[in-house]
């Protein structure tokens, strides 16, 4: 399995970034999901897409700036972020996996993971 996230940059506060997420080796029934982890933070999620039925789920903190879709013919994953805010600096990291679980997702529970991509939002 290999997960590959990209679309990372800097950007201005009120600015708008597309983070990519592409997958090889996972089925389109996989979980994915966004975390992100500022430094000297622990890695928190932001969003995730359930595979076998498209819902969605998001922190408090992105809920109606950031959307989370999937493209299940390319196992791929996108994360729209809108109205962005110093706070969203973070190297940002796509995960899945072939389960699903309640309450709020942990890294732990998540056995794919991308290598991270930067992004930074100067105020």
């Amino acid at each position: 399995v290999q997960l590959q996230a990209s679309g990372g940059g800097l950007v201005q506060a009120g600015g708008s970034l597309r983070l990519s997420c592409t997958a090889s080796g996972i089925f389109s029934y996989y979980e994915m999901a966004w975390f992100r982890q500022a430094p000297g933070k622990e890695r928190e999620f932001v969003a995730l897409v359930r595979g076998s039925t498209g819902g969605t789920r998001y922190a408090d903190s992105v809920k109606g700036r950031f959307t989370i879709s999937k493209d299940n013919a390319k196992t791929a994953m996108y994360l729209q972020m809108n109205s962005l805010e110093p706070e969203d600096t973070a190297v940002y990291y796509c995960a899945a996996d072939r389960y699903s679980y309640a309450g709020t997702p942990r890294p732990n529970q998540y056995n794919h993971w991308g290598q991270g991509t930067q992004v930074t939002v100067s105020s």
